[in-house]
């Protein structure tokens, strides 16, 4: 049984070494288990080439291990050190305006350049030899948040060979890529693989698959830098945990493909900056300013479970102001609380706040942490404390039992839409947050998976939306499956070689729901289609479709277009719904899968997990919360649930 434990974030390299036993006598006094050390230390590490100094960092190990902590030590591969700059300025990478990147800050590297590639493999492997086996590693961080600033894509020379490189490994003939690509258009025919170029600085927008291959490229890039470090690690430091701290919000890279290689994924939470940085309106960010959005960080807790084939962690909780967002309010009192038990109701393994102590100095000077620079508590120490009182009490166990229902999320399917959007405001991450929050909205827990025959076996409700290729594989998964399906909008409406499919969009979707798109629409702000009976618009995106013999309409229109067609357990949905409309659909689509949630007030959300309800206030104002119970007692909190905060009751049918 895997009990939920607390973490933090700690630089050693940052502090007077005589800080450093009373840093961690503190640490395990407040209910931590273990440190996240070492991600950006590579100068401390290796001051010149081959001159390394691991004393520092031994030293810091035992002083942890002795207060009875344990460590994760991360790979300092994000932030290569001037000299090695000095000595290969072509590692840096290249930016879409063809300008390099400089040294000074962090992720100043290009994923494609071999020399850099064996500096890591260095680094790691000495790190591997001498603390692979120490006895206070139970888990190793591979680099640090892949692609943040804007750092998946490079086009760098390097980065043009090895694409050159990989195009020729995909499509075999320069005839088979012309094909793919389109590129008898604009008389844009290749020659041969060596004029094969990166999709930079054109005229005009580049061709969308050549677009959509490099940004496939890119992410084969990431995902083999990190398996590369990955099989280093597990060399030398057999049995530990490896994992990778993902980010909110980013699509760059294949996530799930990168996860394939680590033994659990993990993420950096950080609702305020998060919300700050939404699109979301100026009446929504002000009611939730001081918590985050209420489904934010449950989605990403979905996903990267998902990822991590079950097992994830939230490697950097914040803990009070962050310094990177347009404004940065402070948390309201029991955010910092309610962050942490939303985390482990979705089965995160490890929480751990970043940072220990707020640094009053360089580019984070304005981000708290758990202590103040002159190590007083800051607000959220005292959350903390409460939060490791109240695991320990609980006993909680972990659990992640496979869910009702299955959101699929695709990375390829966010490129295309970012490649093509069609509409200014189009968004597939919007969307598929959009059906998330509605069915969050619809008090059910469920799971983020990708669009693949295993992850949607055993559902009883499965949704697509804006799947970009409809593969052959997960169609015939759900043919076979007896769960409700709802695909749509924009779902199976190209190929893989991003090209409309010759049957028209939905492609292979079709032959689930026996409809065809035959036009598409982009709706500006303001505009909308009117569903009949009051039941929402479509906003954003309006399809036109055909129906088949065996489909019927569900909903329509005021203009007689269907809406929501059906067929048999099967619905297609043709547009952006907005909250209205999308409730009414998810109502249908539960009701035909007999699925029911736990509807609630609109600030109130749950979590079933294993035999425990958790239960959470996002709003301003207490709610009573008693029709959530179902006649138990509660194990934590109140019926009446104050702002931020927190329940937990045992399920009617648990076992006791």
């Amino acid at each position: 049984m895997t009990h939920p434990r607390l973490g933090v974030c700690y630089y050693p390299e940052h502090w007077p070494e005589t800080y450093w036993r009373a840093d961690a006598r503190r640490m395990k006094d407040l209910g931590i288990d273990i440190v996240r050390i070492g991600e950006f230390a590579w100068t401390r590490l290796e001051p010149s080439e081959g001159a390394y100094d691991f004393g520092w960092l031994e030293r810091a190990i035992e002083v942890l291990e002795e207060a009875g902590l344990k460590v994760a030590l991360g790979t300092p591969t994000a932030t290569p050190p001037r000299w090695l700059v000095e000595k290969m300025p072509d590692m840096l990478a290249v930016d879409r305006d063809g300008r390099p990147r400089k040294f000074g800050s962090r992720r100043h590297y290009c994923f494609s350049h071999a020399g850099y590639l064996e500096s890591c493999a260095r680094i790691v492997t000495a790190l591997g030899e001498k603390f692979g086996r120490h006895s206070a590693i139970v888990a190793w961080q591979i680099d640090n948040e892949f692609g943040c600033h804007d750092t998946v894509e490079s086009y760098s020379a390097a980065a043009r060979a090895a694409f050159r490189k990989w195009c020729r490994r995909k499509h075999q003939t320069i005839e088979a890529l012309n094909q793919a690509w389109g590129n008898v258009f604009w008389s844009m025919e290749l020659s041969s693989f060596d004029d094969v170029d990166l999709p930079n600085l054109t005229v005009t927008d580049a061709n969308p698959a050549h677009r959509m291959d490099f940004q496939r490229f890119s992410s084969d890039q990431v995902a083999a830098f990190n398996k590369r470090q990955v099989e280093i690690v597990r060399k030398y430091s057999p049995g530990r945990l490896v994992l990778h701290n993902f980010m909110g919000s980013f699509t760059a890279f294949d996530h799930y493909k990168v996860a394939r290689d680590l033994d659990a994924a993990a993420w950096d939470s950080y609702p305020l900056g998060f919300l700050e940085r939404s699109l979301n309106d100026e009446d929504f960010k002000l009611r939730y300013m001081r918590v985050g959005d209420p489904d934010y960080q449950a989605f990403h807790h979905d996903l990267y479970r998902g990822c991590g084939c079950g097992r994830f962690w939230v490697m950097e909780q914040q803990p009070g102001a962050v310094n990177w967002a347009p404004w940065n309010p402070a948390p309201a009192e029991g955010a910092v609380r309610l962050w942490s038990h939303e985390a482990f109701a979705a089965g995160a393994e490890v929480v751990s706040y970043f940072r220990w102590r707020q640094a009053p100095f360089a580019q984070e000077q304005m981000h708290e942490g758990l202590l103040l620079p002159n190590s007083a508590p800051a607000p959220a120490f005292a959350e903390v404390k409460r939060v490791a009182e109240e695991i320990r009490k609980l006993g909680l166990i972990l659990q992640t039992p496979r869910a009702d229902v299955a959101l699929i999320f695709d990375y390829e399917s966010a490129w295309a839409w970012d490649i093509e959007p069609q509409g200014q405001d189009f968004s597939y991450s919007e969307l598929v947050f959009a059906f998330y929050r509605g069915l969050r909205r619809a008090g059910l827990s469920l799971d983020v998976v990708p669009p693949c025959a295993d992850a949607v076996a055993d559902r009883k409700f499965v949704l697509a939306p804006g799947l970009f290729c409809a593969d052959d594989a997960l169609v015939r998964a759900l043919q076979r499956s007896d769960a409700v399906c709802l695909v749509g909008p924009r779902s199976g409406s190209k190929t893989v070689d991003f090209q409309i499919p010759g049957n028209l969009p939905p492609g292979a979707f079709g032959q689930l729901v026996d409809v065809t798109v035959e036009r598409v629409e982009s709706l500006r702000p303001g505009a909308f289609v009117a569903v009949e009976n009051g039941a929402g618009a479509l906003i954003r995106w309006s399809e036109a479709l055909v129906l088949g013999n065996e489909a019927s309409v569900e909903l329509r229109g005021v203009d007689g277009r269907a809406v929501l067609a059906r067929r048999g357990n099967r619905f297609y949905l043709a547009g952006w719904p907005d909250a209205a409309l999308l409730d009414e659909v998810l109502r249908r689509c539960l009701d035909c899968a007999s699925v029911d949630g736990a509807l609630s007030h609109p600030d109130i959300r749950v979590r079933d997990n294993g035999p425990l309800r958790h239960i959470f206030n996002y709003g301003p104002e207490a709610v009573d919360i008693g029709s959530l119970l179902q006649g138990r007692d509660l194990l934590l909190g109140d019926v009446v649930l104050e702002p931020c905060g927190v329940a937990i009751c045992r399920l009617p049918n648990a076992i006791t």
